[in-house]
């Protein structure tokens, strides 16, 4: 950032952004996905085991490699998990509630998107999850929001399913126009 005396200040980028208070502990977090990352191994292990992990006259089996691969997932989440409980710091916050709450702005209307999407069509979800995020996270004007959200879905149409002939999720707006 430059200030009018063209002095150049450096943010500091690993600050909190709020003061809220944390909502879950780096610790917790890391020990939760080596856990998952361990599991994961596990069952790649097994599988590739099941497939084949050893060494045929041929040449190497179909799990040979991958197998091989998932022991060294496995190694590198004793070795994370350990680390976690043995060193890890407490007192780190991996989320704030103001973060977490900027976060699930995001989510929570994606995840809508995706559900909407299997009843009203790509392009209906579509224009309700732009007009959405410009009027209520955007906090951008109502008409400005409906036209760009209109004119994304009519491109979106017109590039998959005119130009590439492009099969896309369709609800009763389409089925009404004949598409």
């Amino acid at each position: 950032m430059a200030t009018p005396d063209n002095e150049i200040i450096v943010e500091d980028v690993d600050a909190p952004a709020d003061d809220s208070p944390s909502v879950v502990g780096a610790r917790s977090v890391n020990i939760v996905v080596y856990l998952l990352l361990l599991g994961l191994a596990a069952l790649l292990g097994y599988d590739n085991w099941q497939t084949g992990a050893g060494w045929a006259p041929e040449g190497p089996q179909a799990g040979y490699f991958p197998f091989y691969l998932s022991l060294l997932l496995a190694g590198a989440s004793l070795f994370g998990l350990f680390s976690a409980i043995v060193g890890g710091s407490p007192g780190v916050s991996f989320v704030s509630r103001g973060q977490l709450r900027r976060v699930m702005q995001v989510f929570v209307p994606t995840l809508l998107f995706c559900l909407a999407t299997e009843w009203l069509g790509l392009y209906v979800a579509s224009f309700l999850l732009i007009a959405g995020f410009m009027v209520f996270i955007g906090h951008i004007a109502l008409w400005k929001s409906l036209l760009t959200a209109v004119v994304f879905s009519v491109a979106m149409f017109v590039t998959f399913d005119i130009a590439f002939d492009v099969i896309m999720p369709k609800g009763p707006l389409e089925a009404f126009f004949g598409y």
